[in-house]
């Protein structure tokens, strides 16, 4: 059974499926290498605008595989684990093209950190968030550098600390997903949005996730100095003279991505 399914709908959207239902989707090293090397394919293929990160069986993604991580007894297996999954975290965020997570169960540890890297997430009422590491003492560092650039400090502070799982409707308050949404609606909601991305300008979504990943580490003159040129640049780009002629003359525009 493979540990990743891909599918690419007509429209552009490539859905990838965690496929460790059995173990909870946990991110075992094949299901980081495989994440990682799907995400460079959907970086390559212009044929793929929008990225889906859905889940098999009742679980979104359980964090780290415990069992393959308690056999590395070496400092150095340890640390190439923990790079080799940030690394594939830190694609999410540096992919030019939008990335939607669809939660049905729970997300802790790792799995957490997987919702939020990604751009958005729409989440059912099954969805359960939580770094519980603490509880194991294995304090959830890894996941704590999305969470908190995800969520406001006091709320991640009280899921590092505390370890409990937060309910789907308080995560979107936190800020940490998007929407709660029927589960029996969540696959057509997640494709739906998938969809209204897929007909935007990709190069004017690249330029925009860039953009905005950059100023959020800047300091607020830097951010708008940096957004200051990114607007002016993007200006003039055929798919923004484009966009506002269309804006213009009431019709669709027609996206050239450049």
């Amino acid at each position: 059974m493979s540990v990743l399914l891909k599918e690419t709908t007509a429209s552009g959207i490539c859905t990838l499926t965690l496929n460790r239902p059995d173990s909870r989707n946990a991110l075992s090293d094949e299901l980081i290498a495989e994440l990682q090397h799907a995400l460079n394919e959907c970086d390559a293929d212009n044929a793929v605008q929008v990225i889906i990160i859905a889940a098999a069986g009742s679980v979104f993604c359980a964090g780290h595989d415990l069992r393959e991580v308690k056999q590395k007894t070496a400092l150095e297996e340890l640390r190439d684990l923990f790079m080799r999954c940030s690394t594939m975290m830190q694609a999410i965020v540096n992919l030019p093209k939008p990335v939607i997570a669809q939660v049905n169960g729970m997300a802790t540890a790792a799995g957490c950190q997987l919702v939020a890297s990604c751009d958005l997430a729409i989440a059912s009422p099954a969805a359960r968030f939580a770094t519980p590491g603490v509880h194991i003492g294995l304090f959830c560092s890894t996941p704590m550098v999305a969470l908190a650039r995800k969520v406001g400090r006091a709320h991640a502070m009280q899921m590092l600390l505390l370890g409990e799982p937060v309910a789907a409707e308080q995560a979107m308050h936190y800020g940490l997903i998007n929407e709660v949404i029927a589960t029996e609606q969540l696959r057509e909601r997640c494709l739906q949005m998938g969809e209204k991305l897929a007909q935007k300008s990709p190069l004017t979504l690249a330029i925009g996730k860039e953009a905005f990943y950059r100023q959020c580490e800047m300091p607020l003159a830097d951010a708008y100095d940096y957004c200051n040129e990114v607007m002016a640049q993007n200006m003039m780009r055929n798919d923004a003279q484009e966009g506002i002629n269309a804006f213009i003359e009431k019709r669709p525009p027609v996206w050239s991505s450049s």
